[in-house]
């Protein structure tokens, strides 16, 4: 029960994240450099794309992997949230589908991992 529990939250989080991503970056906010869109919008999604074979396969593996990537969009949001007054509220909503992510990876991989027997032998 616990691991279908956080399961659901890494996904809802990795989805939510692949849908505010070009949303956020295409239409919402584009890149106030001049940049154009489409490169900027690539830069963030493109990354998002490499877990999701293993997350729809539900491979304990890819979730505990996929929390590196995460950090990567906490350190934007944070970042963002501090230095944009204009997308405060994107980057409170990119921080909480973050922060759903990172948790949701982190707890399934543990639990699922016990559940199939895999551990991390201690030294004795």
């Amino acid at each position: 029960m616990k691991t279908e529990h956080y399961q659901l939250l890494a996904k809802i989080g990795y989805f939510g994240l692949l849908v505010l991503i070009p949303v956020w970056h295409l239409w919402l906010s584009p890149s106030p450099l001049g940049l154009n869109p489409w490169l900027v919008t690539g830069i963030w999604f493109i990354p998002l794309l490499f877990p999701l074979k293993g997350i729809l396969r539900s491979d304990p593996y890819t979730y505990a992997w996929s929390g590196f990537l995460a950090l990567f969009y906490l350190m934007h949001s944070i970042v963002t949230l501090f230095s944009s007054e204009t997308e405060t509220i994107l980057a409170v909503i990119e921080l909480t589908l973050t922060l759903l992510f990172l948790t949701g990876n982190i707890y399934f991989a543990k639990y699922r991992g016990r559940e199939l027997g895999l551990s991390i032998r201690k030294k004795k």
